[in-house]
């Protein structure tokens, strides 16, 4: 997996917890193939954490169950 990768297109929405003041928050983009971006909302020119979209699902099923 490359350590970079363009993600200019992402299409970013916030998590369902972050909070109303600015703190805790956590956005994720999930329309591009294979690959799930995440950053912080405070930085949003920052960097993003990539993680291929298998791996983002398991850590997903493991937090519902």
């Amino acid at each position: 997996m490359p350590t970079t990768r363009d993600v200019s297109a992402a299409v970013w929405r916030k998590s369902s917890y972050s909070n109303g003041d600015g703190g805790d928050c956590v956005e994720v983009a999930d329309n591009l193939p294979g690959l799930v971006p995440v950053r912080d909302s405070k930085n949003p020119d920052g960097p993003a954490i990539l993680f291929p979209a298998g791996s983002w699902a398991a850590f997903i099923a493991s937090l519902k169950a």
